[in-house]
């Protein structure tokens, strides 16, 4: 349950911290007073987007905390434990808003994402709104309640998955059948394609290899004329050479160190670069060998470079993409040519996938059909105890529709307001006083199957007054005796 929220320097609050109680407690006051205030900022821990205006004028930044006790909602502890956030039965929610229009969030001192503080709060928290009641008109959340209180997860999963696949094969299929010319012409251009790449060395190390050879074969005058003056330098004159300078040095060095041992470590280091010279010398000389001054070679390398990069524009890539544009072509043609594209084959699975989404559609409707007939008898229950005497309310599950990715029924929520009229539309015959009361009846209704352990009212009490009012009251507080239950009032 909420035990409690600090709030600093967020809207006209300067400093607040509230303390919160187990069962039903009532957030009264005038308009203005800061009752829906106080409810933004729990929706802002609960992962509500931020907006810069809602911080305190002149101040930099606004601060919301609010610390839960879990010892009644193990499916939030559970999911602390499985996010490394766990603090022993205990979680602290802190949002601070900056002026600059970012924001943080932190779960038990762990930085955390809006999605996270979603994921907890779906678990620790229930939030009424004043407005339910005009989205009551929408199919989608006339489903999305049913399927709440029908509470089966996995098949409705199971459902959506299966859909998917069908809808997968229901477009291969259609392809192969609708596009067999399209496709005999993509099969003609990627082959096309293939052939191009193929015969091109466009691998990174080949083209890094090419482009190499172009320098050599480029510069190969220069490269020769060059090494021959070095050569000329290390080994060209018996008596000016560094060959024969190191040799000599060496030599005389080595006589010496018969009178002075200290100079060995000289003489070893001129024998070291003496042979190492040698070495360079005939390493160059083959080198300068191998040269040639090859225009054939060079203009063939040219033209192979241009192509690698003329063919890396008209894929709209790098050149060192082009290995992965030949591989995803390559597989795109064989696809395109192989059993994929078997029209009898994909038909055969596209039947079998429609033969299970049909089988558990089939079963969802008919839990639905179940869990409409008990929800409606409670909301007509709720709805005469709110002053709707003759109210009647029926959830209508039609099912083989269209298969969607929800299943295949039509959900529609209908209601009689008076004694002896038939049930139509809730859009059509509910007026704004009655459909107010309609979404109070459903919301109690959902809120006493949930296991949520905070629920919050946001202004359930706008429209009723009198006896009716009393009877809200008493609903909220029974309500209060199996949950914590916070009303935020008109």
């Amino acid at each position: 349950m909420l035990d409690s929220i600090q709030i600093k320097n967020f809207a006209i609050i300067d400093s607040l911290q509230l303390d919160f109680e187990p069962g039903m407690s009532a957030l009264t006051g005038e308009t203005g007073a800061g009752k829906s205030i106080l409810l933004d900022a729990i929706k802002l821990v609960a992962g509500d987007r931020a907006e810069t205006e809602t911080i305190r004028s002149g101040q930099a930044r606004a601060e919301i905390s609010v610390c839960f006790n879990l010892a009644d909602c193990s499916s939030a502890a559970n999911w602390l434990l499985a996010n490394d956030m766990d603090a022993d039965g205990e979680c602290v929610i802190r949002r601070v808003l900056s002026d600059s229009g970012r924001s943080r969030a932190f779960i038990n001192g762990h930085n955390a994402t809006l999605i996270q503080l979603r994921e907890l709060c779906q678990q620790l928290i229930d939030i009424h709104g004043q407005h339910e009641h005009q989205s009551l008109q929408k199919p989608s959340v006339q489903r999305g309640l049913l399927d709440a209180y029908l509470a089966q997860p996995q098949l409705l999963d199971e459902v959506k998955q299966k859909y998917v696949l069908y809808r997968e094969l229901e477009n291969r299929y259609e392809q192969a059948q609708s596009g067999s010319q399209e496709r005999e012409q993509r099969i003609d251009l990627l082959g096309l394609y293939c052939e191009e790449l193929n015969q091109l060395s466009f691998a990174p190390a080949a083209f890094v290899n090419l482009q190499n050879e172009n320098r050599r074969l480029s510069n190969a005058e220069n490269l020769t004329e060059k090494t021959g003056i070095v050569l000329g330098r290390l080994s060209g004159d018996e008596n000016l050479d560094l060959q024969s300078t190191l040799s000599l040095s060496a030599q005389d060095l080595g006589e010496l160190l018969v009178d002075d041992d200290r100079l060995s470590a000289s003489h070893e280091l001129l024998t070291a670069a003496s042979i190492q010279v040698q070495e360079a010398v005939v390493e160059l000389r083959q080198y300068r060998d191998t040269l040639e001054l090859d225009d054939g070679r060079l203009d063939a390398v040219n033209d192979e470079i241009a192509n690698i990069q003329n063919l890396a524009r008209k894929h709209r890539v790098e050149v060192s993409e082009l290995a992965a544009v030949s591989d995803e072509l390559k597989r795109e043609l064989e696809q395109l040519s192989g059993s994929a594209f078997d029209l009898d084959a994909i038909q055969i699975d596209l039947q079998k996938a429609l033969d299970d989404y049909r089988f558990s559609a089939g079963e969802l409707s008919l839990k639905r059909q179940q869990t409409a007939e008990l929800l409606s008898e409670q909301i007509t229950t709720v709805m005469q105890q709110l002053g709707m005497e003759g109210g009647h309310f029926r959830i209508e599950v039609t099912p083989d529709q269209s298969p969607g990715s929800h299943g295949n029924d039509a959900i529609s929520y209908q209601v009689s307001a008076n004694p002896g009229q038939p049930a139509k539309s809730l859009a059509r015959v509910a007026s704004g006083g009655e459909l107010s009361r309609i979404s109070l009846a459903i919301q109690v209704i959902m809120s006493e199957s949930s296991h949520i352990p905070t629920l919050i009212f946001d202004e359930v009490d706008s429209g009723v007054g009198g006896g009716v009012a009393h009877i809200v009251g008493k609903k909220l507080r029974l309500l209060g005796n199996e949950r914590q239950v916070l009303c935020v009032t008109h």
